[in-house]
């Protein structure tokens, strides 16, 4: 069954509190997303641990519900 981007939006803020999050569906098939995910909580971890805490935040979901996740991570240019 497939995802909704609000869902994705939701888990991912819920784990990472001051996350801005941008979701692009990009099949419109609820699959396959694209994600931007900034925040201050980021600093000083390499991108491999940034996607590690957006993947944690999904809750196994990745690879079940939500196939396919194209994932870009950040600080804010503002922190």
């Amino acid at each position: 069954m497939p995802m909704d981007a609000r869902d994705i939006e939701t888990m991912i803020k819920e784990a990472i509190p001051d996350a801005t999050v941008s979701i692009e569906d990009l099949r419109g098939d609820g699959d396959h997303y694209a994600a931007l995910v900034l925040s201050r909580t980021f600093e000083g971890k390499s991108r491999v641990q940034q996607h590690q805490m957006v993947y944690a935040a999904l809750k196994g979901r990745m690879g079940n519900e939500l196939h396919a996740l194209a994932l870009q991570t950040g600080v804010p240019e503002n922190a």
